[in-house]
C-alpha cells in the first residue's frame, strides 16, 4: 500500500480533524535509496475545541483593547506556561507590555503587528510577523503594543521563567501598572473553567 493510502487510512481511522494528506512531486534525492519522497501530512490546529477567555478594555485608552486567550498547559515548577491568543481583524489589541523573561512567539494564522512603545508614549518602527514566523526574545528592552492583521491572527507563545514573573503591563507612557506572573494567568484561568 502505498505510504499516501497508509496515512489515509490512519487519519480517517483515528478521526484527526483538520488533518489531510497529499501527494507532492519532490525532486530526485540521490541521497535516498527509495527515490524521492512523494507523501507529506499537514495539519490545521482545531481551535474550536478549546476555551478562550476575552479580554476587553474599559475604553480608557487610546487604542481598542481585545484578545481571546486559551491556555494549552503550564508547570509551575518549571515555570512554563503555553498558550494562544486570537486577534480579531478590527485593531484590538492586547494590553500595552513589556516581556521580562524567555518567549517563544509562533505566528500560526494571519499577522502579529507590533509597535515599540518609546520614551514619552512615541511609537517606534512597525514590524509584521506573518503566519510561520517565529521569535525568540529574553526579554524586551522596550514595552510594545501589539495586534492581528487585515485578517486577524492566531499567535503562540510559551513563557519560560526562573522567577514567576511574566511581562509588565503599562500605561501609554510605558510607566509599569502591574506585573503579571504565571501564577495570576493561572489563577484567572482556572477561575474561569
Amino acid at each position: 500500500m502505498p505510504i499516501a493510502d497508509t496515512a489515509a487510512t490512519v487519519v480517517a481511522r483515528a478521526g484527526i480533524a483538520g488533518c489531510t494528506v497529499r501527494s507532492v512531486a519532490d525532486e530526485a534525492d540521490s541521497t535516498n535509496p527509495r527515490g524521492p519522497m512523494t507523501t507529506t501530512t499537514t495539519t490545521a490546529f482545531d481551535t474550536s475545541k478549546l476555551r478562550w477567555s476575552v479580554v476587553d478594555g474599559d475604553g480608557s485608552t487610546s487604542y481598542r483593547m481585545h484578545q481571546e486567550t486559551s491556555i494549552l498547559g503550564y508547570d509551575r515548577d518549571a515555570g512554563t506556561i503555553d498558550f494562544l491568543v486570537r486577534f480579531d481583524n478590527c485593531g484590538g489589541h492586547c494590553p500595552a507590555h513589556r516581556h521580562i523573561t524567555t518567549t517563544s512567539v509562533l505566528v500560526l494564522e494571519g499577522e502579529q503587528h507590533l509597535d515599540d512603545m518609546l520614551a514619552g508614549g512615541e511609537r517606534g518602527p512597525h514590524k509584521v510577523r506573518k503566519a510561520g514566523e517565529y521569535h525568540l526574545t529574553t526579554g524586551d528592552k522596550l514595552p510594545h503594543m501589539e495586534r492581528g492583521g487585515p485578517d486577524g491572527a492566531l499567535v503562540f507563545y510559551s513563557h519560560h521563567t526562573s522567577d514567576g514573573r511574566l511581562y509588565e503591563l503599562v500605561d501609554e507612557n510605558g510607566e509599569v501598572l502591574h506585573v503579571v506572573t504565571l501564577d495570576d494567568m493561572v489563577r484567572v484561568w482556572e477561575a474561569g473553567a
